[in-house]
């Protein structure tokens, strides 16, 4: 279940919204930190292993990610989504992660890196599931992604993965809107590019 399934079975029912636990949890009580973290696990950890590719760097990012919400509830104001404050945390960790890594290989993320300038593309609103038939596996789509640089990759995460809106993800990765729309077109044509290629092989 995506962050806007979520968000949308809370606005139904009677769970409490991210909001109001966070509220909450300001205000002492542990038990609505207990649940954001059970609300929030799952599909975070799904969101860094997928932006970093290693399982134990995702549960440590994981880890730090919810012990900086412990450490510093206090910081999060109501003048933005919940959701966005938590995944922003997430993703700059991530994305420390990965110049760590820079420093480290001799291989560097940057041999996938573009150089060219981003550019606005039409939305053709083509999702990951779309690319091509049901030959091509999770795994293989897991690799494909993996290929694209960090800030291609970090943004057809949160719009294709995790249901993110552009002005969402705009908030999250700090960048204009319409640098938002150019990234995830140029990330899905260059999925779509690779994928095909794979249901020809």
């Amino acid at each position: 279940m995506t962050i806007k399934e979520k968000s949308a079975r809370q606005q139904t029912g009677n769970e409490p919204t991210d909001e109001q636990l966070i509220a909450r949890f300001q205000q002492g009580d542990a038990y609505a930190y207990d649940l954001l973290v059970k609300r929030y696990k799952d599909p975070l950890m799904n969101y860094i292993y997928r932006f970093v590719g290693d399982r134990t760097d995702a549960e440590d990012i994981l880890q730090e990610t919810f012990l900086r919400l412990y450490k510093n509830k206090h910081y999060y104001r109501e003048i933005a989504r919940f959701s966005t404050w938590i995944y922003t945390i997430a993703g700059n960790l991530a994305k420390t992660e990965l110049r760590k890594r820079r420093r480290r290989s001799f291989f560097s993320i940057n041999n996938y890196m573009s150089t060219d300038k981003d550019f606005e593309l039409p939305d053709k609103n083509i999702t990951p599931d779309r690319y091509t038939d049901s030959v091509i596996t999770d795994d293989e789509i897991h690799k494909a992604i993996n290929k694209l640089s960090p800030k291609f990759r970090q943004v057809i995460l949160l719009r294709d993965i995790q249901g993110f809106s552009y002005e969402e993800i705009a908030h999250i990765v700090n960048i204009p809107l319409g640098t938002v729309k150019s990234r995830v077109n140029r990330a899905r044509l260059r999925l779509q590019k690779d994928l095909k290629k794979i249901a020809r092989d």
